[in-house]
Protein backbone atom coordinates (compact mmCIF):
# COMPACT_ATOMS: atom_id res chain seq x y z
CA UNK A 1 0.00 0.00 0.00
CA UNK A 2 1.35 3.41 -0.97
CA UNK A 3 2.05 5.86 1.82
CA UNK A 4 -0.48 8.40 0.45
CA UNK A 5 -3.27 5.81 0.27
CA UNK A 6 -3.18 4.97 4.00
CA UNK A 7 -5.22 6.57 6.72
CA UNK A 8 -3.35 7.82 9.77
CA UNK A 9 -4.52 4.77 11.74
CA UNK A 10 -3.44 2.33 9.03
CA UNK A 11 -0.09 4.08 8.91
CA UNK A 12 0.40 3.69 12.66
CA UNK A 13 -0.56 0.01 12.49
CA UNK A 14 1.85 -0.53 9.59
CA UNK A 15 4.70 1.22 11.41
CA UNK A 16 3.95 -0.70 14.62
CA UNK A 17 4.27 -3.94 12.66
CA UNK A 18 7.59 -2.80 11.24
CA UNK A 19 8.69 -1.90 14.75
CA UNK A 20 7.79 -5.41 15.91
CA UNK A 21 9.87 -6.97 13.14
CA UNK A 22 12.87 -4.66 13.14
CA UNK A 23 12.81 -2.96 16.55
CA UNK A 24 15.87 -4.84 17.77
CA UNK A 25 17.88 -3.13 15.02
CA UNK A 26 17.14 0.31 16.46
CA UNK A 27 18.64 2.13 19.40
CA UNK A 28 16.73 1.87 22.65
CA UNK A 29 15.68 5.54 22.40
CA UNK A 30 14.47 5.15 18.82
CA UNK A 31 12.51 2.04 19.69
CA UNK A 32 10.87 3.54 22.79
CA UNK A 33 10.04 6.91 21.22
CA UNK A 34 8.52 5.22 18.18
CA UNK A 35 6.57 2.78 20.37
CA UNK A 36 5.16 5.58 22.49
CA UNK A 37 4.23 7.61 19.42
CA UNK A 38 2.77 4.86 17.21
CA UNK A 39 1.44 2.33 19.73
CA UNK A 40 0.64 4.34 22.85
CA UNK A 41 -0.52 7.47 20.96
CA UNK A 42 1.64 9.84 23.02
CA UNK A 43 2.11 13.32 21.62
CA UNK A 44 5.56 14.53 20.62
CA UNK A 45 5.46 16.91 23.60
CA UNK A 46 4.65 14.09 26.04
CA UNK A 47 7.51 11.98 24.72
CA UNK A 48 9.86 14.97 24.80
CA UNK A 49 9.00 15.57 28.45
CA UNK A 50 9.57 11.91 29.31
CA UNK A 51 13.00 11.89 27.63
CA UNK A 52 13.93 15.42 28.69
CA UNK A 53 14.56 16.51 25.10
CA UNK A 54 12.90 18.97 22.74
CA UNK A 55 9.74 18.21 20.81
CA UNK A 56 11.77 18.76 17.62
CA UNK A 57 14.27 16.14 18.73
CA UNK A 58 11.47 13.59 19.19
CA UNK A 59 9.99 14.52 15.80
CA UNK A 60 13.38 14.05 14.12
CA UNK A 61 13.96 10.72 15.88
CA UNK A 62 10.50 9.37 14.98
CA UNK A 63 10.86 10.53 11.35
CA UNK A 64 14.34 9.03 11.04
CA UNK A 65 13.11 5.80 12.64
CA UNK A 66 10.22 5.60 10.19
CA UNK A 67 12.57 5.91 7.22
CA UNK A 68 14.95 3.38 8.73
CA UNK A 69 12.17 0.83 9.30
CA UNK A 70 10.82 1.31 5.78
CA UNK A 71 14.33 0.84 4.40
CA UNK A 72 14.78 -2.37 6.35
CA UNK A 73 11.44 -3.68 5.09
CA UNK A 74 12.37 -2.79 1.54
CA UNK A 75 15.64 -4.72 1.85
CA UNK A 76 14.56 -7.66 4.01
CA UNK A 77 10.80 -7.94 3.44
CA UNK A 78 9.98 -9.69 6.73
CA UNK A 79 6.55 -8.09 7.14
CA UNK A 80 5.68 -8.87 3.52
CA UNK A 81 6.68 -12.52 4.00
CA UNK A 82 4.75 -12.70 7.26
CA UNK A 83 1.60 -11.36 5.61
CA UNK A 84 1.91 -13.81 2.69
CA UNK A 85 2.38 -16.69 5.12
CA UNK A 86 -0.64 -15.62 7.15
CA UNK A 87 -2.76 -15.32 4.00
CA UNK A 88 -1.58 -18.78 2.90
CA UNK A 89 -2.47 -20.33 6.24
CA UNK A 90 -5.92 -18.74 6.13
CA UNK A 91 -6.42 -20.02 2.58
CA UNK A 92 -5.31 -23.51 3.63
CA UNK A 93 -7.81 -23.42 6.51
CA UNK A 94 -10.60 -22.40 4.12
CA UNK A 95 -9.66 -25.23 1.72
CA UNK A 96 -9.56 -27.77 4.53
CA UNK A 97 -13.02 -26.68 5.68
CA UNK A 98 -14.34 -27.76 2.25
CA UNK A 99 -13.03 -31.31 2.59
CA UNK A 100 -15.53 -33.86 3.85
CA UNK A 101 -13.93 -35.98 6.54
CA UNK A 102 -14.10 -39.74 6.23
CA UNK A 103 -13.26 -42.19 8.99
CA UNK A 104 -9.78 -42.51 7.45
CA UNK A 105 -9.12 -38.77 7.01
CA UNK A 106 -10.94 -37.22 9.96
CA UNK A 107 -8.01 -37.46 12.34
CA UNK A 108 -5.58 -36.04 9.74
CA UNK A 109 -7.87 -33.14 8.86
CA UNK A 110 -8.34 -32.30 12.53
CA UNK A 111 -4.60 -32.45 13.08
CA UNK A 112 -3.89 -30.22 10.06
CA UNK A 113 -6.47 -27.67 11.26
CA UNK A 114 -4.86 -27.74 14.69
CA UNK A 115 -1.42 -26.98 13.24
CA UNK A 116 -2.81 -24.10 11.19
CA UNK A 117 -4.74 -22.68 14.14
CA UNK A 118 -1.63 -22.88 16.34
CA UNK A 119 0.45 -21.04 13.76
CA UNK A 120 -2.20 -18.33 13.28
CA UNK A 121 -2.56 -17.92 17.06
CA UNK A 122 1.21 -17.77 17.47
CA UNK A 123 1.42 -14.95 14.94
CA UNK A 124 -0.94 -12.78 17.00
CA UNK A 125 1.30 -12.88 20.08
Amino acid sequence: MEREDMSAMERKVSLSMLLAFYGDMLTENQREMARLYWEEDFTLAEIAQQFAVSRQSVHDTVSRTEKQLEGLEEKLGLRRRFQRMEEGLQAAERELSLVRPTPETSKHLQSARGYIAALLDQEEE
